[in-house]
């Protein structure tokens, strides 16, 4: 068990600890571990906070020129748990040997021993905010980019012990040479400046490692309960589940957190990190709304080519995928439903199933096969238009009525016209037949041309 600390060590450590005020990640695997406040024209000590910085300044820490000893690994047990050690200052942990000042307090469990809570931006345990461990399977620092690191273990009670354990999901075995970690920390609000923490640091997997690699991360949404901003309940479908990113949050570049000032992002549920091991880490990040809500029939949408007229069949109310809820203040998720282009050909668009598209009033003309014109009967009835043949679809708008065009006496059946359009085009070419001279002939000519004004007498 972990002792008090020493009186005679209280004053040393709290004056200390209130100089750094801070907290790193501490192991000889990192990337600037035996980095002071006399290392660079600023003090860039692990345990400084990172805010309005370059990219070159923040990113792990600006101490990629600082990395471990060759063959100093963190050993990330695969299906386990790893203890990490996190402190104000290295002088109160373990590695003490290594630190300018020394023993500081080494023995306690607290981050900052001797120290207010002030020293690692609390108030109190309800008001930690949760730390996260990400990996990167790269072995070359120089490769590995922010996209890269997906969170695969979160404490939500962090900071607040200096001894602080992460569950580790089956992870798979490293590249040789080894992966890339980092340590993630976003205090609260309520107990500090807008900054966030970066340690880098090499690392390994051992034991019995599993064989799915991580997904591709995605950027973490914010879709927990957040009373203070109206959000009383969590709202599930806005999160990002699978592999997610760190939060990168308050610098001059590289951000993928937008938020302001006052709406710090945190490594708990209301980013969708819950506490421990995030083994949903092997899937491709995805929005939980948009996860496996592809539409399990084609697209309702269809377009005749821009030659023709266009007749669009859209799908009822009732079937249109509904976009999910979401405040004013987030980004919109990815719309659910496409509309076609226009200018696209119908043969790559996806038809619409009879019972998708509503019905179409056509006409359909019976042929005739006697050498006689004879009366045509004309029927109506409705029909889905998927079923139409697309030279008349392309003609529908709501209704169309075809004209009956008889064959001359050579021909055995009567052809219709695949449009209104061809049907005008068609009569506007028409060459007058000579007039009959038999009896017989005239009267059915004047038969079928009563027919076609409308008229039904009976002769």
């Amino acid at each position: 068990m972990l002792s008090p600390v020493p009186a005679s060590l209280a004053v040393v450590a709290a004056l200390a600890s209130a100089a750094s005020a801070h907290v790193a990640f501490w192991h000889p695997s990192m990337y600037g571990f035996n980095v002071t406040d006399k290392t660079y024209s600023y003090d860039n000590r692990p345990q400084v906070p990172l805010y309005d910085m370059t990219f070159d300044q923040w990113w792990f820490h600006g101490h990629i020129d600082h990395p471990p000893n060759d063959g100093d690994l963190f050993d990330l047990k695969a299906g386990g748990t790893v203890n990490t050690i996190l402190s104000c200052d290295k002088g109160a942990t373990l590695y003490y040997n290594s630190s300018e000042g020394g023993d500081v307090g080494f023995g306690s469990d607290s981050p900052c021993p001797g120290a207010p809570l002030s020293a690692f931006h609390t108030t109190g345990e309800d008001d930690v905010k949760g730390c996260g461990l990400a990996i990167a399977y790269k072995s070359d620092v120089h490769d590995v980019q922010p996209e890269d690191f997906a969170i695969f273990s979160i404490n939500q009670t962090c900071v607040w012990w200096q001894n602080t354990s992460f569950d580790v999901p089956n992870l798979p075995a490293c590249p040789e040479g080894g992966c890339h970690c980092a340590w993630f920390w976003i205090h609260s609000i309520d107990s500090g400046a807008e900054q966030i923490y970066m340690n880098g640091f090499k690392c390994k997997v051992s034991g019995d490692v599993g064989s799915q690699p991580i997904g591709k991360p995605a950027v973490p949404r914010r879709c927990g309960a957040d009373p203070d901003n109206g959000f009383p309940d969590p709202r599930p479908g806005n999160c990002t589940i699978g592999a997610k990113q760190p939060l990168y949050w308050y610098q001059k570049e590289r951000n993928n957190m937008p938020e302001d000032t006052y709406h710090a992002p945190y490594y708990n549920d209301l980013y969708g990190f819950h506490d421990g091991a995030q083994n949903d880490v092997f899937q491709d990040g995805v929005i939980a709304s948009l996860a496996g809500s592809a539409p399990t029939s084609a697209p309702t949408t269809q377009t005749i080519p821009p030659a023709q007229p266009t007749t669009t069949a859209q799908s009822s109310p009732s079937q249109a995928p509904q976009p999910p809820a979401q405040s004013p203040s987030e980004a919109p998720a990815s719309p659910t439903t496409t509309q076609a282009d226009p200018t696209t050909p119908a043969s790559t668009q996806a038809e619409p199933t009879p019972s998708q598209a509503p019905p179409t009033t056509i006409a359909r003309v019976e042929p005739t096969t006697s050498n006689t014109p004879e009366p045509v009967p004309t029927t109506t009835f409705s029909v889905p238009v998927a079923s139409v043949p697309t030279q008349v679809a392309a003609a529908v708008s709501t209704s169309i009525a075809i004209e009956p065009v008889t064959s001359s006496s050579s021909s055995s059946s009567s052809e219709t016209t695949p449009s209104s359009t061809a049907a005008a085009t068609s009569a506007s070419v028409r060459r007058c037949k000579p007039r009959p001279t038999n009896a017989a002939a005239q009267l059915n000519k004047r038969k079928h041309a009563r027919h076609l004004s409308g008229l039904r007498h009976a002769h």
